[in-house]
């Protein structure tokens, strides 16, 4: 079915007049909070595409790793030989926690994670900073969500950026937060025996 140019044009127009109009009135500007969690794919991945992003316009910016461990990855590998100058990369974690088995020093690293990431955030010349996984540092209580919650509601500088992933966000931070982003699982490669690939999840 086809509408007639004219009067789409015109419905066009009314739609535009209408999303000026809201647009005209967003005219705040501050460093957000950012969620992203849930069950499905893509939390860091869209966390990373931000950070790529903000290497793309020369903002400065910094990457901390809450529990993934040393092993290669893509995002990693490319930041650490081509844009290391602009972005900070900090893996500080051994590991998921099935694999470490050691709640000390489990607790130990997301602690001096946390510390790396407070000094990251503190510095006004990163203009985003992405804490990876930290939601499950948090749901494991190696950090105390009630000291991030207020670390990021009064010391965060006003104009930076700070996006945190990983699933089974708190509520607490999720109140917080200016945008949250849950990941819905609906169907996944792995429930049907495929592994990990290169390029897709690394």
């Amino acid at each position: 079915m086809t509408d007639d140019p004219d009067r789409h044009a015109m419905k066009m127009a009314k739609k535009k007049a209408a999303r000026d109009k809201i647009m005209a009135t967003k005219t705040d500007e501050k460093g957000l909070i950012i969620v992203h969690t849930g069950k499905g794919k893509g939390k860091s991945s869209a966390a990373f595409g931000m950070i790529f992003r903000c290497i793309a316009h020369d903002m400065k910016c910094a990457v901390v790793q809450f529990i993934k461990g040393g092993m290669s990855t893509g995002e990693r590998d490319m930041i650490l030989s081509k844009f290391s100058d602009t972005c900070a990369f900090h893996t500080m974690g051994e590991g998921f926690t099935w694999e470490t088995q050691d709640r000390t020093r489990d607790t130990e690293m997301a602690q001096a994670a946390w510390a790396r990431a407070k000094d990251l955030i503190r510095d006004e010349s990163n203009k985003m900073v992405l804490l990876d996984e930290i939601n499950i540092a948090l749901r494991y209580d190696y950090l105390d969500i009630n000291e991030v919650v207020q670390f990021l509601a009064e010391e965060k500088p006003h104009m930076t950026h700070v996006v945190l992933t990983g699933r089974n966000a708190k509520d607490e931070l999720i109140e917080i937060a200016d945008l949250v982003t849950e990941m819905e699982l609906v169907k996944h490669p792995f429930r049907s025996g495929i592994k990990a690939q290169i390029g897709v999840e690394f």
